[in-house]
């Protein structure tokens, strides 16, 4: 047992370690390109930068979204399936609402998160 504290013990303190190294990568890390636009900036790559960004995050937020709604349907359907078979069970109708509220929930969140993301972009 004492091990396992151990190892937990030094496994958080490597992690929140790493973070000193944060401020060094994150120069690098938010604008890989800097090195070549600062000396060329009429680069196609440079001119692009901006436009590329914003289309790489709509395509993956439109993924997740498509993902999560996709997730939330199959969960909606399996809370269905929950409550038909409970045979009048109080236990198993609560589990199968709760499938079913908590999926909407997260339906819910995504779209909100999803026009979140595209306000946010389009203020950039």
């Amino acid at each position: 047992m004492k091990r396992i504290k151990l190892f937990i013990a030094a496994f958080i303190v490597s992690a929140v370690g790493a973070f000193a190294f944060v401020p060094v990568l994150s120069t690098y890390a938010l604008d890989p390109l800097a090195d070549v636009c600062s000396s060329d900036p009429d680069n196609a790559v440079c001119k692009n930068k901006e436009e590329d960004a914003n289309d790489l995050i709509g395509t993956l937020v439109n993924t997740l979204l498509f993902l999560v709604g996709a997730l939330s349907t199959v969960m909606i359907i399996v809370g269905g399936i929950f409550y038909v078979i409970s045979n009048g069970d109080s236990g198993k109708i609560a589990r199968a609402k709760n499938t079913i509220t908590y999926a909407v929930v997260g339906l819910v969140v995504a779209f909100v998160a999803f026009a979140i993301i595209n306000w946010v972009i389009k203020l950039f």
